[in-house]
């Protein structure tokens, strides 16, 4: 064949290409393009709500102390487990201790002198007292026979007035002794006074031991140390936050889901949960509680969940994924939650194939599940629905539908 002969052979190849590929395009888009298709189909679904939260510990506590001083020892580091009692902090105390020592040499003075009003001072005036009415007996025996001797004329009317006068000074005495006797026993002024002081001073001895007992800063129950904000040699006052410890207790989370979800939770639903920081990791938790308001800022409801068995891992304020199952439906119109579109506003709609066309057909949601959605309007049973594609499918376009499963082979 000469070269003309092949030059033509080749151009009626390549026109002959060309139509067939003309034709086929042409086929293909009549049919329309292949689009990825998911079923709506019945099946269990599970309700869960899922919230980002954090580990609670039972009980955050501040520490700090009561009096103004320098830090003479810090004896814990953060991390640190202490007991209840144990001594975190030691403020210098030899103020305290002299104040404590002079509180004691003045409930020493004041039980000395209770103890000189008991045993002497009230002797003495009890003694007094006896020897005052002795007096006094003489003194009216010898008025009663001087006024018999005058009436008789045998003594002077100005031995009678002696007498007289010395009668009543004996009574007067006894009136003083009488006084000073009730004042030193039980019940009597000086005794109650001297008591007293007793009392006052055992009072400040309290006081100088609590100054003392201040001193020392401990930790007021089992707890780990979460901070520690002062070192040796600072000078702390009332007010200041030294440490802040973590209770010991039941390891807690706190998540703030939507209000919308409120219906649903209910105290002792179970969830699973996973730290950020050990994701492959899941435990178990529970609702513990449900706050009774909603946050009017952000729109959600706290909610706590205790963990019966902590994972050694957790640690306090750590970000957790929190995943709530609050309810099963057995029978319920499931489809992917993908092949949902618009579904976070009021109108959700999907694209099916009506007759080998798109079209849009509104749905009415119902309950999230996992990678699902409850479909309660809009589709039946065995639906096709067109999954989100890459090139968007107009509405009234003919498409051909092909299967995920499909698509992967």
């Amino acid at each position: 064949m000469s070269n003309q002969g092949r030059r033509k052979w080749i151009r009626w190849l390549v026109l002959a290409a060309a139509l067939l590929a003309v034709s086929y395009y042409s086929v293909q888009s009549a049919l329309g393009p292949r689009v990825v298709v998911v079923t709506a189909s019945r099946r269990e679904l599970v309700h869960r709500v899922v919230a980002i939260g954090r580990v609670l510990p039972p009980a955050r506590i501040n520490v700090g102390s009561t009096l103004l001083g320098a830090v003479q020892l810090v004896s814990v580091q953060e991390g640190q487990h202490v007991k209840a009692g144990q001594l975190l902090i030691q403020v210098r105390d030899r103020e305290a201790r002299a104040a404590l020592e002079q509180a004691k040499a003045g409930v020493e003075q004041a039980s000395a002198r209770l103890v000189l009003m008991r045993q002497v001072s009230s002797r003495l005036a009890s003694e007094s007292l006896r020897q005052a009415q002795t007096n006094l007996d003489q003194a009216e025996r010898e008025y009663q026979r001087m006024a018999q001797l005058q009436q008789s004329g045998a003594s002077t009317q100005q031995q009678l007035d002696d007498a007289r006068y010395a009668l009543d000074l004996a009574r007067s005495q006894m009136q003083n002794a009488q006084t000073q006797a009730d004042s030193t026993g039980p019940g009597g002024s000086d005794f109650r006074v001297s008591a007293a002081s007793v009392s006052q001073a055992r009072a400040a001895l309290a006081g100088a031991d609590a100054r003392l007992a201040e001193t020392r800063v401990e930790a007021p129950a089992d707890a780990v140390v979460l901070t520690r904000n002062v070192e040796p040699g600072d000078v702390v006052q009332p007010g200041r936050v030294l440490m802040v410890l973590a209770r010991d207790g039941d390891t807690q989370l706190v998540v703030q889901p939507d209000e919308k979800n409120l219906a649903y939770l209910r105290i002792g639903q179970q969830a699973l949960v996973s730290a950020d920081a050990f994701a492959a990791d899941r435990f178990s938790a529970e609702v513990a509680y449900i706050a009774p308001s909603i946050d009017p800022d952000r729109g959600t409801v706290e909610v706590k969940l205790k963990v019966p068995t902590a994972p050694a891992y957790l640690r306090a304020d750590m970000t957790v994924s929190v995943d709530i199952e609050v309810g099963r439906l057995k029978d319920a119109l499931v489809l992917p939650t993908e092949a949902v579109r618009d579904g976070g506003t009021n109108h959700p709609w999907a694209m099916v194939i009506e007759a080998g066309l798109a079209a849009r057909r509104p749905v009415r949601l119902g309950v999230q599940g996992e990678g699902s959605v409850q479909i309660l309007d809009g589709l039946r049973d065995g639906d096709a629905v067109i999954a989100p594609a890459a090139v968007p499918i107009a509405v009234g376009r003919r498409v051909r539908p092909v299967s995920e499963a499909s698509r992967a082979l």
